[in-house]
C-alpha cells in the first residue's frame, strides 16, 4: 500500500468497509437478504428422491485436497447430512486427499449428533479411496454402481475426472447437482448434471446454507462494493467522455484523463 496512488487506497477502504459492515449487520441478527439459488431448491428435492427411493446419496468433495474449496464443500456436506439425517437416509462420502479424511469424518459425526441422531453415523460411510486422479475416479465410479445411488452430490475442485463420475451417475438415472470454481470442468456438469451451481455461486451457496454470519456478512458486502465499483467506473467513463484530462477522477487515478 506504500506505492498505491489515493485512489486505489481510496477504494481498497471503501471495499474493506463495506465487507466489515455486512459482517457487523449479519453479527447483530440483522437479515440480510440473498437471492436464493435453483440448485440449493434441487438439494432438497435430490435428498427427498433418495428417501423416497430408500438409497443412498453419493457425495464427492473434489480433488482439491486441503483448501478453501474442498472446506466449503465440506460445510455442504455438513448441511446435506443434516437433511437427510432427519429422514434417516445413509449419505456415502468418499475422499481424495488423507488430510481431508478425518476432517470430513468429524463434520460428519458432529452433523449427526446435531440432528440428534448420533447412532445413524456410520464411520465407514466416509472413506479415503485414493490420492492418484483417476483411481479415486474409478473407485468412485464402483462404489456408486455397488451401492446403487440414485442422488449424487459433486461439489469441489475437479479436473478431468468431472465427467467421469457425473456420467457414472448419468447411467444409474441419478439426480446430480453440482457446484465448481473451476471454469474449464462447468462444461461438463452443466451437460451431465441436473442442476449445476456455477463460479461465485459455489461460495455464495455455503454462506446461504450455513448462514454464518462471517460468510454471510462478507458476501453481502462484497456484492455492495461491486455495485459501488461498478457506479464509479460509469461515471468515471462519463466524466471522462464529457470532460476530457480535466475530469476528477484524473487526479486519483493517474492515467486515465
Amino acid at each position: 500500500m506504500s506505492h498505491a496512488s489515493p485512489g486505489a487506497a481510496l477504494l481498497l477502504a471503501l471495499i474493506s468497509g463495506l465487507v466489515l459492515a455486512g459482517i457487523f449487520s449479519a453479527r447483530r441478527g440483522r437479515e440480510l437478504y440473498i437471492r436464493r439459488i435453483p440448485g440449493i431448491s434441487a438439494m432438497e428435492e435430490a435428498v427427498g428422491r433418495a428417501t423416497e427411493m430408500g438409497r443412498p446419496i453419493f457425495f464427492c468433495a473434489g480433488l482439491y485436497g486441503l483448501k478453501i474449496e474442498t472446506l466449503q464443500a465440506l460445510a455442504i456436506a455438513s448441511y446435506l447430512v443434516r437433511l437427510s439425517a432427519r429422514y434417516g437416509t445413509r449419505m456415502i462420502v468418499p475422499v481424495y486427499d488423507a488430510a481431508v479424511f478425518p476432517i470430513a469424518r468429524e463434520m460428519l459425526r458432529e452433523a449427526y449428533q446435531a440432528e440428534g441422531h448420533p447412532e445413524l453415523y456410520n464411520p465407514n460411510d466416509v472413506s479415503y479411496l485414493s490420492d492418484r486422479q483417476f483411481a479415486y475416479a474409478s473407485a468412485c465410479v464402483g462404489l456408486m454402481n455397488r451401492e446403487k445411488v440414485t442422488t449424487c452430490f459433486y461439489f469441489g475442485g475437479y479436473y478431468g475426472e468431472s465427467l467421469i463420475l457425473s456420467e457414472a451417475g448419468r447411467q444409474l438415472g441419478a439426480v446430480q447437482v453440482a457446484g465448481t470454481p473451476e471454469v474449464t470442468q462447468l462444461p461438463f456438469f452443466v451437460a451431465s448434471c441436473d442442476y449445476t451451481i456455477m463460479g461465485e455461486e459455489f461460495y455464495a451457496t455455503t454462506a446461504y446454507l450455513t448462514r454464518e454470519p462471517v460468510l454471510l456478512g462478507s458476501l453481502v458486502g462484497q456484492d455492495r462494493a461491486k455495485m459501488v465499483l461498478l457506479a464509479l467506473v460509469l461515471l468515471g467513463s462519463l466524466l471522462s467522455l464529457l470532460l476530457g484530462a480535466n475530469n476528477p477522477f484524473s487526479a486519483l487515478f493517474p492515467g486515465t484523463g
